[in-house]
């Protein structure tokens, strides 16, 4: 199955100049759904990690499946506010704003193994700031796994060192 087929590209979303990967298709359709997670999952085979994470909000569409289905703790790293206890903090840049992301204080230990799950690497800001969290907390990024790199945004230059996975390059 290619995936490709289940993403519509939008122009001028959220604002003139950007082209949105719409992945909401994939979701809407359960094989191809089914085949992402079981595809992003196989592409981390031989990876060592103890939990996974997933950046809101389209990575917790991928994230929980993959955990449950590997039987591993799942770690919700959200927008700023919205986590109900003490938390760590980062802010980064986007392609076409500012924005925050938050984990629990006690989602990693010292020397967890984390993989980290987005819908999309761009510029890398989320991802980098996602694995900045797990740092703070002591933790070790095994790895990032994404459905798509766009691959023209440089995503990678900002999370260098990472181990990065992603099933489509576009």
């Amino acid at each position: 199955m290619d995936l490709r087929d289940y993403i519509k590209d939008v122009p001028d979303f959220p604002q003139a100049g950007i082209l949105f990967r719409d992945i909401t298709p994939v979701f809407q359709n359960a094989e191809a759904f089914n085949h992402a997670i079981d595809a992003l999952t196989d592409a981390t085979n031989g990876i060592e990690f103890d939990a996974i994470a997933g950046i809101e909000a389209r990575g917790f569409l991928f994230a929980p499946p993959m955990a449950l289905k590997l039987g591993l703790p799942f770690i919700p790293m959200r927008k700023a506010g919205k986590l109900p206890r003490g938390t760590r903090t980062v802010s980064y840049d986007l392609e076409y704003g500012e924005a925050t992301i938050e984990m629990h204080s006690d989602a990693v230990s010292p020397g967890d193994r984390v993989l980290i799950v987005d819908d999309v690497l761009a510029t890398g800001g989320t991802l980098a700031a996602g694995a900045e969290l797990v740092r703070q907390a002591g933790g070790t990024v095994a790895a990032v796994a994404v459905l798509i790199e766009l691959v023209d945004l440089g995503g990678r230059d900002s999370i260098q060192g990472e181990n990065i996975v992603s099933l489509l390059k576009l």
